[in-house]
């Protein structure tokens, strides 16, 4: 089953999630940033399986949230301080996101 949050808001320099499950997530802005699923981070995957393009791994750590912006029923975009705005997170990425902790 798709995961949605019933609630999200920024608190501070933190993505705060309520899921429909009373589960609550809270992912900081450096987090967030430095797994953007965009290709602008992540590279893109030509049909031979290579990747091209990306940024190396690297912290954020004096990055802020401007803004959140939905995307249809199924993901937000985040706006960062430095600029970067090409990601689109799904519930389903934030939810493994949180996961990972």
């Amino acid at each position: 089953m798709l995961s949605q949050p019933s609630r999200f808001e920024v608190v501070g320099n933190t993505l705060a999630l309520q899921w429909l499950d009373g589960e609550e997530t809270y992912l900081d802005a450096s987090e967030l940033r430095a797994n953007s699923p965009s290709a602008e981070n992540k590279g893109e995957v030509d049909i031979f399986g290579k990747v091209s393009g990306g940024e190396a791994p690297r912290e954020h750590l004096d990055i802020k949230i401007l803004k959140v912006v939905q995307v249809g029923n199924y993901a937000i975009r985040i706006h960062f301080s430095d600029g970067h705005s090409t990601g689109i997170y799904s519930w389903d990425y934030l939810k493994s996101l949180s996961n990972l902790k």
